[in-house]
């Protein structure tokens, strides 16, 4: 089995993101869905629309989002619209807050050990194609957030949020904290979740991590911890697995003193455990070939 291809460049300017789209050999059709992290009210670490500006429109696409299933400022579509203005994200582009109105699209997974099913947003079958834009860091309940997390939790409606983080239990956003999976069948939900999405999508994806202010916490954190360790670069690929995968390996081989600390947050949670199940299920490849762009 041919390795899958990740890009790398340790640049990270918004006009190199353009590049590491370019270099993946892929024009996305249609109406192109471009999932990004907003940035929960408060965080001072989520990237901003500014830097993203070229490659959404490089790619004429639209910003998509979802409700989250906790309190917060995009807790609900009136004041997540709002946060998205404040933001700055409904200045440059068009933005769907794709679980606005239900009912949610529940996607299928016959296959699936911990949850059969997926609530997605249902705006999600208004597009064409997906590019998803993440912000790699830690996590306070996945050990890490990346391309596979976004296709999860960030497509999910707020029900479709509830039913990952409860493994299954129920999609009741009232009993969100009564049924909190462990970590193990938490992740393993988030792999079936994520699997799902990329059926929808098929070969019309694509995927950029861009690894900098990482801190042990996600974007969804008003509070986040600072950085905890320097930047490393932007990674780009056709397959969200080994884009993941190998963002996790240039952390873990990095020689930058607060790499530590990330590292015990992503094993701290079992981040490590979507990966593996991901790869079970057959969503991709954790064995990948690393091109250095800056090398060519």
């Amino acid at each position: 089995m041919e390795k899958a291809k990740v890009y790398f460049t340790k640049e990270i300017t918004p006009e190199r993101v353009v590049k590491m789209y370019e270099v993946l050999g892929i024009t996305l059709p249609g109406n192109v869905a471009v999932k990004v992290h907003s940035g929960e009210k408060g965080n001072q670490n989520f990237l901003h629309p500014e830097f993203m500006r070229p490659m959404i429109e490089h790619v004429k696409g639209t910003v998509v989002e979802c409700n989250t299933a906790y309190p917060g400022a995009r807790n609900d579509t009136e004041h997540h619209k709002a946060l998205m203005e404040e933001h700055g994200w409904s200045k440059y582009f068009p933005v769907d807050i794709m679980d606005s109105e239900g009912p949610d699209l529940e996607l299928e997974i016959p296959n699936g050990e911990v949850i059969k099913k997926n609530y997605v947003g249902k705006n999600i079958k208004n597009y064409d194609s997906l590019l998803v834009l993440s912000h790699f860091k830690g996590h306070p309940a996945g050990g890490f957030g990346g391309a596979l997390k976004q296709l999860s939790i960030g497509c999910a409606s707020t029900a479709g949020k509830v039913y990952i983080h409860t493994a299954g239990q129920t999609n009741d956003q009232s009993k969100f904290w009564d049924f909190f999976a462990d970590q193990e069948v938490f992740t393993a939900a988030m792999a079936e979740a994520a699997s799902t999405v990329m059926e929808l999508f098929k070969d019309s994806s694509a995927y950029i991590n861009v690894m900098c202010n990482l801190s042990v916490d996600c974007d969804c954190c008003e509070t986040a911890e600072d950085p905890c360790m320097a930047d490393i670069g932007i990674l780009s690929s056709l397959d969200p697995m080994a884009l993941d995968q190998a963002c996790v390996d240039l952390v873990y081989s990095s020689k930058d003193p607060g790499r530590d600390h990330l590292v015990e947050r992503i094993e701290s949670q079992n981040g490590i455990h979507i990966l593996e199940v991901a790869e079970k299920i057959g969503v991709g490849s954790r064995e990948y070939e690393l091109i250095d762009i800056d090398d060519v």
